[in-house]
């Protein structure tokens, strides 16, 4: 369940595709190529309005519990919300996560490292595709991660099997 995103970049990260079913960020596959893929992306604004939001959620747990603490940023999940995540079908776009590793200026292709060898795409084609990692709620069999461009065109036939992200 760990892929690494690592070479030619600033900051080698490790991803943990097993946290990302609660990753607000994730997509249902379905809507994926249904949608302008833009719309799917919030801004960096939004972005760090959240981000913002999750610090100050951490700040407030570490407050006496004698003081009141506001839970209205802590959603619930509803019964119905619990069962769509665990019969759903999910991607993430690799966009946020390759943008903290930093590729570096020189950088231009990424190889994705399977168990059946090695997949050259463009750095471009990364940064626009999705990882699916999640087949009707439960990690991929043959995973952790597949991989799809941005434009669908290999809806039918993603690259499988994904172990590692070397940017080159």
């Amino acid at each position: 369940m760990i892929v690494m995103l690592n070479g030619n970049v600033n900051f080698p990260i490790t991803l943990d595709v097993g946290v990302w079913m609660f990753d607000d960020r994730k997509m249902e596959f379905e809507q994926l190529f249904t949608t302008n893929n833009d719309a799917l992306f919030t801004s960096d604004e939004d972005e760090n309005k959240k981000a913002s939001e999750r610090w100050d959620r951490e700040l407030r747990q570490d407050e006496p519990l004698s003081k009141p603490v506001d839970t209205n940023n802590n959603k619930m999940l509803t019964r119905k919300e619990r069962n769509k995540i665990l019969e759903s079908t999910y991607a993430i776009s690799i966009k946020p996560f390759l943008k903290n590793a930093e590729p570096k200026k020189n950088a231009s292709k990424a190889l994705l490292l399977t168990n059946n060898g090695e997949h050259e795409i463009s750095l471009d084609d990364l940064e626009n595709g999705f990882f699916l990692f999640a087949k009707d709620g439960k990690p991929l069999q043959d995973g952790p991660l597949y991989f799809y461009f941005g434009d669908g065109s290999n809806k039918d036939t993603p690259i499988k099997e994904i172990k590692e992200i070397k940017i080159a």
